[in-house]
């Protein structure tokens, strides 16, 4: 199927922000989160079915209307998202010069349906205007947007941004306030504010030093989808509310995930490994600073949760994922500072790397509106965002908001384990068509 399909790049333009951006805003600050987070770039999906079935539209006519006005509309949202139009400087700040933001026209030699009917990641992967793992002096910008016509007339919207400048609820809000623009619907008085975090929670030279580097490791590894849909996860919410007062879809989710990974992990080694659940956290709604609502950039921690029992039950790890977000509330009642954070890493090290101890860090994008991000020509059929590095989790929503698409990246040898467990597939349906 890779070799089938082809995603031909026909143009590349640098869309710069319709008004300059004011000398006093030229340069942000990196906040202490913005610091800690890796420089990959966050990927995002969306993908559009064809508005007509008439067999006598031309497509490529119509394709050139919507990137015009997906380029027009953007071009005004980086006024307002203002450093996504600047360059990186490594781990210290972005200088906000309106360098702009790269979008490129592609075209697909196949019908949307073809990719729809069974994702695969490494096609999906042309989608994307450039790799998660690319750094930003290879990528040559902080955003980059990818528009692709299938035969149909169906379109893809790929995403790309740096991590360093934006977490999950800051692209979303972004990609929120370029569509609203793109239908004439956005809000004049809407103010969007950056480098808040930074004064909240200011850089620290040691996250800027040689000695700092998060590894993150992609080799060998592979990414599957698997599909909950709303009567599996009530399943699910029913068998855990046994032990844990109204369980969450995330919670159950993540538990049974967690199990099979555990289990994967020791039928493999023969031996019992301490295994760590790392939940993302928002930390918007955790932190008591009166601005933490509308911090932009990066506002995310997480908590860890560990199995070290040699027989694991998905009751319990819904009960230690439940322990350990009301142990983090306990622990830092006001949010965590950039000393809790220092320390942390100080005192861990690299648990990635970590040989006696198996880390899983799950990221949900669930809640967020994406599937609500309508440019004029309707809601996307699909959204995805996947991790390419070993054991990381994504939850999405579904298209329903009710579901949950997990997307697993683990080391072949387990995913092999993994992708044939029975309690899982109980559960979860192994990439399932999105049509």
């Amino acid at each position: 199927m890779v070799s089938e399909i082809k995603v031909e790049v026909i143009h590349k333009e640098t869309i710069e922000p319709s008004s300059p951006t004011p000398h006093h805003l030229k340069k942000i600050n990196l906040s202490v989160f913005d610091q800690f987070q890796s420089e990959i770039y966050t990927p995002l999906l969306l993908f559009y079915p064809s508005t007509s079935d008439e067999g006598n539209i031309d497509h490529k006519s119509l394709f050139a209307e919507k990137s015009k006005l997906l380029k027009r509309s953007l071009s005004e949202a980086l006024t307002h998202f203002y450093p996504f139009a600047g360059e990186f400087v490594y781990n210290a700040s972005i200088t906000c010069n309106d360098h702009g933001a790269l979008f490129l026209d592609a075209q697909v030699n196949c019908p949307i349906s073809k990719i729809l009917e069974k994702p695969d990641f490494q096609v999906l992967n042309q989608f994307l205007p450039t790799a998660i793992e690319s750094k930003q002096a290879e990528a040559g910008y902080i955003l980059l947007v990818q528009a692709s016509l299938f035969e149909c007339g169906g379109l893809a919207i790929g995403v790309s941004i740096l991590h360093k400048v934006a977490d999950a609820s800051t692209l979303s809000a972004f990609i929120k306030r370029w569509a609203a623009i793109a239908l004439g619907s956005a809000s004049t008085t809407d103010h969007v504010e950056f480098g808040v975090a930074a004064s909240l929670f200011p850089p620290m030279d040691f996250f800027s030093s040689p000695q700092f580097s998060i590894i993150l490791s992609n080799k060998n590894c592979i990414t599957k989808r698997f599909v909950f849909d709303a009567s599996k996860i009530a399943a699910l919410k029913s068998k855990a509310a046994t032990t844990v007062p109204n369980p969450t879809r995330v919670e159950v989710v993540s538990a049974l995930i967690w199990k099979c990974i555990i289990q994967a992990s020791r039928s493999k080694l023969g031996v019992i490994k301490p295994s760590m659940w790392c939940p993302v956290v928002n930390m918007r709604k955790r932190s008591l600073q009166g601005l933490a609502e509308n911090i932009l950039g990066n506002f995310v921690w997480g908590f860890a949760a560990m199995a070290m029992e040699s027989e694991v039950k998905f009751e319990s790890l819904v009960v230690k994922l439940r322990k350990g977000i009301e142990q983090y509330k306990e622990k830092y009642p006001n949010g965590v500072t950039g000393e809790d954070i220092f320390q942390a890493i100080k005192g861990s090290g690299n648990l990635a790397e970590r040989d006696d101890l198996e880390t899983n860090t799950c990221s949900s994008w669930c809640r967020l509106p994406l599937y609500e991000t309508e440019f004029g020509w309707g809601k996307p059929s699909w959204v995805s965002t996947r991790s390419t590095f070993k054991n990381t989790i994504m939850l999405m929503d579904l298209s329903d908001g009710e579901g949950i698409e997990a997307s697993v990246t683990l080391k072949e040898e387990d995913m092999t384990i993994i992708e044939s467990n029975e309690e899982l597939l109980a559960y979860a349906s192994l990439n399932p068509t999105v049509i």
